[in-house]
């Protein structure tokens, strides 16, 4: 069997180094910087012939993310590897998973293009905006759940008096699959969305009265969704709220919003970096890195991944 190898771009290299780490493998010697006039420029400084790739990087903003991950499957395809995988804990430009409008694009498809064209024979990555997206790809595509990582988080916090809320339709099933998981009652917040990154709640469905309230979704972007529903849970009268994201993302005025809300705990995870705690102490960062290294090795050595499911 060829020899696994670990290449990180710039997205996430803290992330890149934990599952280094946990595989006991170092790092490949990469150069991926940038020309004087701002192109990036991408080598590889070892022989990778026959080898079997796994490329980190998340393809959050900035664009230059996306690139990145697309030069290094091109370099390493170019470099005669036997398999080039994309482990992305973060698929960016996953919301553009339709036309909803007249016209717009279909990013997420656009980018499926792309990294299979690149070169990538296979991709890795955690919580899909839309499952769906999966049949973007032509390639084979192993999805992680993060449920296993963020539901022990909550293990040893009392269930009897808990709640789960669905932020919107769209994350209803997933907010269904931890009330299951937690044995706790589910509620949902009906919600529009007049223009992006904007939310109008319309009807909220189910009783929180009491309730230790806990937001499930799969991202928090601008944090208007999730700010909106705790505070309808409060209306309702909850006792606390917490919000569960897998995505970090915190753009615009998000960590504003967060410290201005009635939510006391706010915990994702690090798919997308974060550092900035002292502008939103309420922020409690989980570890993926173990979750995404078992997956890497268990591809690596042809062995199932759905034991991960669990």
């Amino acid at each position: 069997m060829s020899d696994l190898v670990l290449i990180s771009g710039n997205a996430n290299l803290d992330m890149a180094a934990k599952i280094a780490e946990t595989l006991q493998r170092p790092l490949l010697d990469v150069e991926v910087g940038r020309f004087s006039d701002g192109e990036i420029n991408v080598r590889i400084h070892e022989n990778i012939r026959g080898t079997d790739v796994f490329i980190i990087q998340p393809t959050n903003p900035p664009a230059e993310h996306i690139l990145e991950l697309l030069l290094l499957l091109d370099a390493v395809k170019r470099a005669s590897c036997r398999r080039a995988t994309a482990v992305l804990p973060y698929f960016g430009y996953a919301r553009q998973d339709r036309k909803d409008r007249p016209r717009v694009p279909i990013g997420a498809r656009l980018m499926a293009n792309l990294i299979t064209k690149a070169g990538a024979d296979r991709v890795l990555t955690i919580d899909l905006h839309a499952p769906q997206i999966q049949g973007f790809f032509d390639i084979p595509l192993d999805h992680l759940y993060s449920a296993p990582v963020l539901l022990k988080h909550f293990a040893d916090r009392s269930h009897e008096n808990m709640a789960v809320v669905a932020p919107d339709v769209g994350s209803l099933k997933m907010a269904r699959s931890f009330a299951k998981r937690l044995g706790a009652p589910l509620a949902i917040v009906d919600k529009r969305r007049p223009a992006a990154n904007e939310a109008e709640v319309m009807n909220f469905i189910g009783d929180v009265k009491d309730k230790e309230v806990i937001i499930f979704d799969d991202m928090i972007d601008t944090a208007g969704t999730i700010t909106q529903a705790a505070e309808v849970c409060a209306q309702e009268g909850a006792v606390s709220v917490t919000t569960c994201a897998t995505h970090p993302i915190f753009s615009g005025r998000a960590l504003e919003r967060l410290n201005q809300s009635s939510i006391h705990e706010v915990v994702v995870s690090n798919t997308i970096p974060f550092t900035r705690f002292s502008e939103c102490p309420k922020v409690k960062v989980l570890d993926m890195s173990t979750l995404l290294a078992e997956a890497i090795e268990r591809i690596h050595l042809e062995k199932t991944v759905s034991k991960l499911f669990v």
